[in-house]
């Protein structure tokens, strides 16, 4: 078990907001402190400050190394895969630091914990009962081997190990441990319902491909940056996948749904002119490509089937979104730029379907980083290239389609 003294945790609370850093120079001029247990306990309270704010107070909470830390999920993702399920046996083959573990386990009557990191048991341990959590069992094992011993629950959730034997990420199913794609089958048999987090790099339709059974794809951002790619599987008769699209914040979630099947069939109207206003789906929209259903839902049209931004001359105010009023446009010539642009000194640069860099455009425009003006370089679908002067009117509106 991991036991810290008094003097550590006094310590621990003293220096709470300390840098980590400076303190691990320090560390000589305090002999009687448990520097490297300190520092990671330091660290992570700083760290669950934003990632899991209702943890925060609890100062006998145990934090794992950065690693571990930087790889679970946040409060505001765990809070929504737990609305997605339900039921009387949870098992999680992946427990890791647990935040997954400790958010959905509350909407089950017992629940088991897998983890072959000893330490992180341990951490576990600690933490589930201080939580209030004494229903869930913890089995410092290998996922695979626990998968094949463990009774069938209603639901497994598991999370493989998105980095290879170099460090590097991985992007791929077949390049994730364990390879959920061969464990298909008996996940299915030990699980009435599957979820399967993966990294938000992964190819869509090659997870789609690969893992037959899945009945729901979810795609989390969170504040407009993709975060999780969720599949749910089931042994359920197979119909048209929805595609949920959830960008989330603090104060509220943005959702659009969609079908593959629907992609292919939605009208969609490219434009040669910008109008009014100008929109620009969130990024988990963007992930999940839903660009001709957006615009057939919110009546919206793209300026290019490669650009994925929309425009319309009426104001729609439920895109979900960023959304701006156009205030000018110009081609690339330095004149036409100049002209535009007046004694602007500050514009934050977008670019969409266009042959140059953000820092290319940045030059040409000789434009600093910042501002309230957003300019856009883009392509229309008669191919002109053109750049786009804007300001925000608001952003990732919450919507239900």
């Amino acid at each position: 078990m991991i036991n810290l003294s008094q003097s550590t945790l006094d310590f621990i609370r003293l220096h709470a907001h300390d840098d980590i850093h400076t303190l691990a120079l320090q560390a000589a001029r305090y002999p009687d402190i448990d520097m490297p247990m300190a520092i990671t306990q330091i660290a992570g309270r700083q760290i669950a400050a934003y990632k899991i704010p209702s943890w925060q107070k609890n100062e006998n909470l145990l934090y794992p190394r950065h690693l571990s830390l930087e790889q679970c999920s946040s409060e505001i993702t765990a809070r929504y895969k737990a609305s997605l399920i339900e039921g009387n046996s949870l098992a999680d083959l992946t427990g890791g630091f647990g935040i997954d573990c400790a958010f959905l386990s509350p909407k089950f009557q017992k629940a088991t914990y897998v983890e072959r990191q000893k330490e992180l048991c341990e951490i576990a341990a600690h933490n589930f009962p201080l939580l209030g959590l004494q229903h869930i069992t913890i089995y410092n094992d290998d996922s695979v081997s626990h998968l094949q011993q463990m009774e069938p629950v209603d639901c497994i959730f598991i999370d493989p190990a998105r980095r290879n034997e170099h460090g590097g990420k991985t992007v791929a199913i077949s390049d994730c441990e364990p390879n959920v794609a061969e464990l298909e089958k008996l996940l299915l048999e030990k699980g009435h319902k599957v979820i399967i987090k993966l990294s938000p790099m992964l190819d869509l339709t090659l997870a789609l491909r690969n893992m037959q059974h899945t009945r729901e794809v979810h795609i989390l951002s969170v504040n407009n940056e993709c975060k999780e790619l969720l599949l749910i599987l089931s042994k359920e008769p197979k119909t048209e996948i929805p595609i949920f699209c959830i960008n989330l914040t603090v104060k509220e979630q943005t959702s659009f749904v969609f079908t593959r099947e629907k992609e292919q069939i939605s009208e969609c109207t490219y434009t040669e002119t910008v109008g009014t206003y100008l929109y620009e789906p969130n990024a988990s929209i963007l992930k999940a490509g839903a660009f001709r259903s957006i615009a057939s839902s919110f009546n919206v049209k793209k300026l290019h089937p490669n650009s994925h931004l929309y425009t319309s001359d009426e104001y729609v105010k439920c895109f979900p979104g960023r959304i701006f009023l156009v205030t000018g446009q110009c081609s690339f010539n330095k004149k036409e730029i100049k002209r535009m642009l007046g004694d602007i000194k500050k514009a934050n640069i977008t670019v969409r379907n266009f042959p140059a860099t953000v820092a290319e455009v940045r030059k040409r425009t000789q434009l600093s980083e910042g501002g309230e003006v957003y300019l856009f370089a883009t392509t229309l679908a008669n191919e002109q290239k053109i750049l786009i002067r804007c300001s925000k009117i608001q952003e990732n509106l919450a919507t239900e389609n």
